[in-house]
C-alpha cells in the first residue's frame, strides 16, 4: 500500500484515482521494500515525491533523516543548501545528504517541476556543502525512463511494485556512478578506510573552528597521519587540512555577507592562525580578498 501526502494531510491512494495536486508523495511501506539493493545492503528507497512549484510552497530551509535525489524535470529556479544558492534547471540533479539544510525556489515565469527520491543509507561524496549538483547528459534519457516507470508502478500498485521501484533506484545509481563527478562515500578506499575518512570528515564539519592538526585527526582514528592523508585524498580528492580550510572559508563567506564582524574577527573566530593566512586562503579559493568579497556581496 502507498500513501499520498499533500499539504500535510495523508490520503490513501485509490487504485486508478489520483487527485491532481501541486505536490504528491508516495511512501513505500516497510513490507514493500524488504529486498536489498544492488548498490549496497543498506540503500533503500523510502518515498517518491512528484511536485510542481506553486505560490503556496513554503521555501524555508529544512532537513531530512535520509538523503534525497532531486531531479528537475521542468522549468528552472534556485536551490539553496546551508547559505549557498545556485541555479538549477531541467535535467539537473541535486543529491542532498542526510540532515543537510536545503530548500528551493522557482522562477515565476518558468515554474519548476521535479521528482524527489528519498533514500535511506546513501551518502554522496561532496566538496563542502553536503550536496552534489549534476547535469544529466548521456544518462538523461535512461534516468527519465526509470522515473517514469517508477511513477507508473506506484500509481498502479501491482504486486512486486516495491521491488521494481527499488531496482529502478539501483539502475539510476549505477548509471550515475559511471560519471567521474559522482561517487558514494566509502566505496573508493574500501569499507574500513572509508569509515575512517567519513569519521574524520564529520569531525571536521563539527569542529572546524578549533585548532585541528593532521596528527590529532589521525590519532582519533588510530592510523598514521601519512595513511590518513593518502586515504582521505583518495576518498574525497582533497587533503584533510585542505578540507578543513575549505570548510572554514565556506563559513567565512556567510559571516562576511550576513554580519558586521571585521575580517580580523572572522579570521579569529574560524581558527585561522593569522589574518594574513586567512586572506591568503580566502583569495586562493574565491579569487578575491575577503574585503572585496564583502563589497561584491553587498551590492
Amino acid at each position: 500500500m502507498y500513501v499520498v501526502i499533500s499539504g500535510g494531510v495523508f490520503y490513501h491512494l485509490a487504485a486508478g484515482k489520483v487527485h491532481k495536486m501541486s505536490s504528491q508523495q508516495y511512501i513505500l511501506e516497510p513490507q514493500d521494500r524488504d529486498s536489498d539493493g544492488g548498490t549496497g545492503d543498506k540503500v533503500r528507497l523510502l518515498y517518491v515525491t512528484s511536485a510542481q512549484y506553486s505560490d503556496e510552497w513554503n521555501s524555508t530551509l529544512h532537513t531530512h533523516a535520509c538523503a534525497e535525489l532531486f531531479f528537475i524535470t521542468g522549468g528552472h529556479g534556485v536551490f539553496q543548501v546551508w547559505q549557498e544558492q545556485f541555479p538549477v534547471a531541467i535535467n539537473d540533479l541535486v543529491v542532498v545528504n542526510t540532515s543537510i539544510p536545503h530548500t528551493e525556489t522557482s522562477h515565476a515565469g518558468s515554474p519548476m517541476e521535479y521528482m524527489v527520491l528519498g533514500v535511506e543509507g546513501l551518502e554522496a561524496l561532496t566538496s563542502i556543502r553536503g550536496c552534489v549538483l549534476l547535469h544529466l547528459a548521456e544518462e538523461q534519457a535512461a534516468v527519465r525512463d526509470c522515473l517514469r516507470i517508477m511513477q507508473q508502478e506506484i500509481r498502479e500498485q501491482q504486486p512486486g511494485c516495491g521491488e521494481i521501484c527499488q531496482s529502478l533506484l539501483d539502475v539510476i545509481l549505477l548509471r550515475l556512478l559511471r560519471r567521474e563527478d559522482f561517487a558514494l562515500a566509502g566505496s573508493p578506499a574500501g569499507p574500513r578506510a572509508g569509515q575512517n575518512c567519513d569519521l574524520v570528515r564529520r569531525y571536521i564539519d563539527n569542529h572546524f573552528k578549533e585548532n585541528l592538526t593532521l596528527e590529532q585527526l589521525a590519532e582519533m582514528v588510530h592510523i598514521s597521519k601519512y595513511h590518513l592523508s593518502h586515504t582521505f585524498q583518495k576518498e574525497f580528492h582533497t587533503s584533510p587540512i585542505s578540507y578543513l580550510i575549505a570548510r572554514r572559508i565556506q563559513e567565512s563567506r556567510f559571516l562576511l555577507r550576513e554580519t558586521d564582524l571585521s575580517v580580523s574577527q572572522i579570521a579569529q573566530i574560524l581558527g585561522f592562525s593569522s589574518l594574513s593566512y586567512f586572506s591568503q586562503s580566502f583569495r586562493k579559493l574565491e579569487g578575491v580578498s575577503p574585503i572585496e568579497y564583502r563589497k561584491l556581496a553587498s551590492r
